[in-house]
């Protein structure tokens, strides 16, 4: 069965270089727009988008996040002019599932839009700490929110990743 949706699941990659080109605001927008229509336990919409685009800022959540890594030379954001960090209210039951459902719908959305993606970890521990805690606190974010993700955007500046193959024993019926 040949659908756009299904397509486009399958053809979405990770992207690990990226232009400095900031995304173009439509296509953010509309990416954005299917964050926040990702599945949530109970409809509770535990889950927030925070956007960074500002280069000092995303220098600042770079360091922090190599710092995690243990390697502060690093660059996990692998050069994305874009980072949406998802965070989820704690006080949800689903609040994992629920912010890592936003992060799906967002990289299926940017490929959809032309955008590519990739998500990059460690956001709980960067928000776990004191100045995690005080960048939430410094953009208004209230609440006692978890960091699910980064869903770094931006535009690929390598070669498409070829398609893994899947492995043997990913499906069981029973």
């Amino acid at each position: 069965m040949e659908n756009v949706v299904l397509k486009s699941l399958e053809e979405r990659r990770s992207i690990r270089k990226f232009k400095e080109t900031q995304v173009e605001e439509e296509a953010l927008q509309a990416i954005l727009r299917a964050g926040t229509y990702a599945p949530t336990g109970m409809n509770k919409q535990a889950p927030i988008m925070v956007v960074v685009q500002d280069k000092e800022t995303i220098e600042k959540l770079r360091k922090m996040n190599a710092a995690v890594m243990g390697n502060p030379d690093a660059d996990p954001f692998y050069g994305a002019p874009t980072i949406v960090i998802v965070l989820a209210d704690r006080n949800v039951s689903t609040h994992v599932e629920d912010g890592s459902l936003v992060m799906g719908n967002l990289m299926n959305a940017a490929y959809a839009v032309g955008v590519d993606s990739c998500w990059i970890h460690r956001a709980k521990q960067e928000f776990e700490s004191e100045e995690g805690k005080e960048l939430l606190d410094n953009w208004g974010i209230k609440g006692d929110y978890v960091g699910v993700g980064h869903c770094i955007l931006g535009y690929r500046d390598c070669e498409w990743p070829e398609k893994r193959a899947r492995k043997d024993n990913y499906i069981y019926r029973v």
